[in-house]
């Protein structure tokens, strides 16, 4: 049964939502549909309290590490955090309240090409059952392909059932944003979602476009309930207009279906 899951995303240590394709090394800055006045912790602490869990902390680039780890102390053992992990880093991470890491760009080479050794390690450092790999991409001709670096750079891996399953033994979860549609409100990619929902194994939350109710119930037809959404700069409590974040516990809780 797909659930939404919450979000809190992070840039310039303040919560945010942007277009993710906007996501730029120099230069201006991403396209931004909505700043908080809240700090990360008001966000978690609301989370915390109508119990909607699985909800991940994302840090877009340098100078969001006191604003995640406010978010982890208003919910310790409630949200996953990525954002630059490493194996290094991981377990104060988990220290700091994470139940799960997230990694993506730490497991690639300069030339975006996985490395076995990385990933082994990012494992054997916090446990594959507190792991959550970020698979986010980009449409790259017929498919697509994991982008890394504030999904800025194509790495050599197709996203599909096949990458699921080769990777599925070394976490808990995936993670995966549409960045071509992400913040776009425009709605998701079906296509993306019916391939990602061809795979039966494990969890696998989806972001990306959703802008309200009828993309939960589009996700959940076309991936047969086997995905998870999250929705951002359309939902009412980050400034957007197409879904109420009421309307969410109540899809949650099975009575909007």
């Amino acid at each position: 049964m797909t659930k939404f899951r919450p979000c809190i995303d992070l840039h310039e240590g303040k919560v945010k939502q942007i277009v993710g394709g906007s996501l730029r090394d120099g230069g201006d800055g991403p396209q931004e549909n909505f700043v908080a006045e809240q700090g990360a912790g008001w966000f978690a602490e609301r989370f915390r309290e109508d119990r909607v869990g699985g909800g991940h902390v994302i840090m877009l680039g340098p100078g969001n590490e006191t604003a995640a780890r406010e978010a982890l102390a208003a919910w310790p053992g409630g949200l996953q955090v990525g954002g630059g992990i490493t194996p290094a880093s991981a377990e104060d991470w988990l220290q700091a309240g994470a139940s799960h890491v997230i990694v993506t760009s730490w497991l690639f080479d300069g030339e975006g090409r996985l490395r076995d050794d990385r990933l082994a390690a990012m494992t054997a450092a916090v446990g594959a059952e507190r792991l959550v790999i970020d698979l986010s991409c980009r449409r790259a001709g017929d498919g697509w392909r994991v982008a890394m670096n504030r999904w800025q750079t194509l790495t050599d891996l197709e996203v599909g059932p096949g990458l699921l399953e080769r990777l599925a033994d070394s976490c808990a979860e995936f993670l995966v944003h549409a960045a071509d549609v992400e913040g776009k409100c425009g709605g998701v990619d079906r296509e993306l979602v019916e391939l990602l929902g061809g795979w039966d194994g494990g969890a696998v939350t989806y972001a990306g476009g959703a802008r309200g109710i009828g993309d939960l119930r589009l996700v959940e037809e076309a991936s047969r309930g086997r995905l998870d959404v999250t929705i951002g700069s359309a939902l009412d409590l980050f400034g957007g207009s197409g879904v109420r974040y009421s309307e969410l516990l109540e899809w949650n809780a099975g009575r909007l279906r």
